[in-house]
Formats: C-alpha cells, structure tokens, sequence
C-alpha cells in the first residue's frame, strides 16, 4: 500500500462503518474503509433483529433489495424453568407498517450488501487488512499504520466493533467492565421454509423474535433469544461477563440447554447446524458509552457502546446505522471550512444527542443497573409464573381454589415485600 491519501478512513466495515462510507461517497468524498475481514460481514455470523427506521432515512425502501429474511410481526417473551415457559405473545400487523416494520436479518450477507451500496456510491474498500495503530500528529489523529503501510486522511472514523482497541489505544475508550459487556453464543439451525413457517404459524415473508429469560442462562444475568429467518432459526444465549464465574455452566453449555428445553426442542427439531459462533456485546446502556470525540477522530457504532438490552427488546444494529450516518453528516460539515478539530467535530455529539440514540439510551439508564441488582428475574421469578399457570391449568379432581389465593401461596415464597419492590423499580427503570 505505501503512503496513500483520502479525505476520510473509516474503520470497520459493519454497519455503521457501511453506512457512513455510503453517506460519505454519495456527496463525493474521497473514502475508505478498512476492513479486517475478507469481506463486511465475515465476522458477523449467524443473525438478529434489524429495526428498519434508521436504514430507511439513508436508503428508502431498502427492505425491497436488501437480504432481509422475515418481517417480524409476532412477538414472544418467555420466563422459563427447567420444565416449563410462561409465555407472553404478541401478534400483529401492525408491527410490520413500514414506520415500525424490523426484520431478522443474517448478517454476513446483510452486511455485504450494505458494502455493495457504498462502493457502488464510489466508496473504496480495502479488505483483510488489520489497523495496528492510528497516527496522531501534535495531538491529531491523521491517519492509520497497518503493518508496514500507512494511509492518512483528513478525519478518522472509529467503527471497529464492541471491542475497540484503537479507542483504548488513544485513551478515548476505557479498558472494559466486565459488568458492561455481555458474552454470547450463537448458532443458525438450517430447516426449510415451509418448516420454519409452520412451526412458528408465521405466513410466507413474515416471523417471530422469541426472548426467553430463566433457567437457560442457569439462572444468571442474561437470557436466550430466537429469531426465525427465511429457512433457518438463529438461537443463542448472552450472560454478562462479570456474571460468569457465578455459574458452574459455560456459555456453550448454556445454549445446549436453551436447545433441550421442551419447548424449544420441537421448534428445532430435524434441523442442522448451518453456523456457530461467539462473541462480546454491550449491554452497558449510556453508562458504557465513551469519550466519542476528539481531533481528527470519532467513535461509531458498537465502538462507541451504542447497544442496548432491556429485556424484552435489544437494540444496537438501528443504533449503528444512525451513528454511522450522524459521524458522515458531521464530517461533511467539518469538509466545508476544511477544520477537523475536536470543536468542529462536536457538532457529532449534538446530533446525537438529538436523535434516537441518546434519547433512548438515556431514558433506559437505569435498567441494566436493575437487572444487575434483580437476580430474582432469572431464578424466582420464572418459578413463581410456573406455579401460577400449573394451579390454573392443572385439574386433578382436588377441592378447588380462588386463583387469588393460589397467586398469593406463590407470591409469598418470593416474599410480597420483595416483589412489591421489584416491581416499582422495574417499573421505574423502564
């Protein structure tokens, strides 16, 4: 490579790094990005859920080429133990209007195609290339060393993933809370699409995003999650790290369970493993978002902590598209008095803080804290619900008695005090 020059070096080619390239490209910036990969999306297996609003302001109608798999217009949530799920379940159309629609998504090809725009919008990719270090000059970010090559550039876009080791290098991201950050394991389980479609009683093009909370974590921080796409299922679990060593099972071991679980097992049943993998995801909510600006340099995407879990929704790929767009509009702004400067760069933070991303991080601040200090969530909790449902369910012939009573009996074993508490502050925290 040499010495090369361009106006802006993006690093990392996932979303956020995608759609500022194509942002950039589009109004005729000289971009590039550096992609560890041999491809945008080749570090990103298996799948997730896409909220579609963020894309749709940088791409109209993007679900209509795009490699979406289904339309997500069922919900499900589940509190599990050992034996049993109490479910709550949500349908409908109204989740897939174009101004709410979200879709299942698998990323490497998802990711790829996004690439394949901004290099179609004249952006340059450079692929299998690792970033050593980024070149500062008198306190600016001018560029980056791979191996023995340098580029240099006007402005720096950091978008390297949950980990970011440039970030830390510069000082800008602190050194990980194991508290913050969340590890997962993930598996897409091929089936065909009439299977997927009946099992989950999804018609053609659309599906269902299940959550499940309990006894698949071993009763630990975290939870399970189940996105259905055109042929295949993608099913992982996430527990945070600092949560680990509470738990005498692995990670792995724990979506075996989720795996064995009568309920899920019906839903997987035939199926063969098409992709496995793992890897560390931000769940620190604003607390874990890091300094973001600095000369010549801003931090987009996961880089920059804009991931969110609160239980019944997870968030982060929207969260990645808006920043990504947020950091080109700024930078096109810096280009036009040709001032990359810390201060001309902070009109970033001002549109973040305007948009969706902040205001949503910031009105959920206070649940990762919740979940954290409710242990009862994962253990208790799903225990309570079961009984609940199995003395409403079950007939035996026994002297009956009033459903008031029989959630009562069951509230006490948590302690009436204990959920009153609970439930104010999950109430107050959402």
């Amino acid at each position: 490579m040499g010495e090369e020059s361009f106006d802006v070096i993006i690093v990392g080619g996932g979303l956020a790094g995608c759609t500022a390239a194509y942002v950039l490209a589009k109004a005729g910036v000289e971009v590039v990005v550096v992609e560890r990969g041999p491809f945008s999306g080749a570090k990103n297996m298996t799948g997730g859920r896409l909220y579609g609003h963020s894309l749709e302001k940088v791409i109209p109608g993007f679900a209509c080429s795009a490699p979406v798999e289904r339309r997500i217009t069922k919900e499900r949530l589940s509190f599990m133990t050992d034996e049993s799920a109490t479910t709550l379940d949500f349908s409908s159309e109204k989740l897939g209007e174009p101004v709410h629609a979200s879709y299942s998504v698998l990323r490497s090809t998802f990711d790829r195609w996004l690439a394949d725009q901004a290099e179609n919008a004249g952006a340059l990719f450079v692929n299998e290339i690792r970033v050593d270090e980024l070149i500062v000059k008198d306190g600016c970010v001018c560029g980056i060393r791979a191996g023995e090559d340098r580029m240099r550039a006007h402005v720096v876009l950091l978008a390297d993933g949950a980990v970011s080791l440039l970030g830390q290098k510069l000082g800008m991201v602190p050194p990980l809370d194991p508290h913050k950050m969340a590890v997962s394991a993930k598996e897409v389980i091929q089936l065909d699409e009439g299977t997927v479609s009946d099992r989950f009683g999804c018609a053609q093009g659309e599906g269902c995003a299940w959550l499940f909370d309990g006894s698949c974590t071993d009763g630990h921080i975290g939870g399970g999650f189940l996105y259905t796409n055109t042929d295949s299922v993608s099913l992982g679990v996430v527990t945070t790290i600092g949560d680990i060593d509470r738990s005498d099972a692995s990670v792995p071991e724990m979506l075996g369970r989720l795996e064995r679980h009568p309920v899920v097992a019906p839903l997987i049943e035939g199926g063969t493993l098409r992709e496995y993998t793992g890897r560390m995801i931000l769940e620190g909510g604003v607390s874990a978002v890091p300094e973001l600006v600095r000369d010549g340099v801003l931090i987009a995407g996961d880089a920059a902590g804009f991931g969110m879990n609160i239980g019944y929704c997870v968030r982060g790929m929207d969260f990645a598209i808006e920043s990504g767009r947020l950091a080109a509009e700024t930078i096109l702004k810096a280009r036009e008095s040709d001032d990359y400067s810390a201060k001309t760069l902070s009109a970033y933070l001002e549109l973040l803080n305007d948009s969706f991303v902040m205001r949503d991080l910031k009105f959920y601040r206070d649940f990762p804290s919740f979940m954290e200090k409710t242990r009862r969530m994962f253990t208790e909790y799903p225990a309570l619900l079961e009984e609940v449902m199995l003395g409403m369910f079950c007939i035996d012939g026994s002297e009956p008695k009033k459903l008031s009573k029989k959630a009562l009996t069951a509230a006490r074993r948590v302690g009436i005090v204990n959920l009153m508490r609970d439930m104010r502050k999950g109430l107050g925290a959402l």
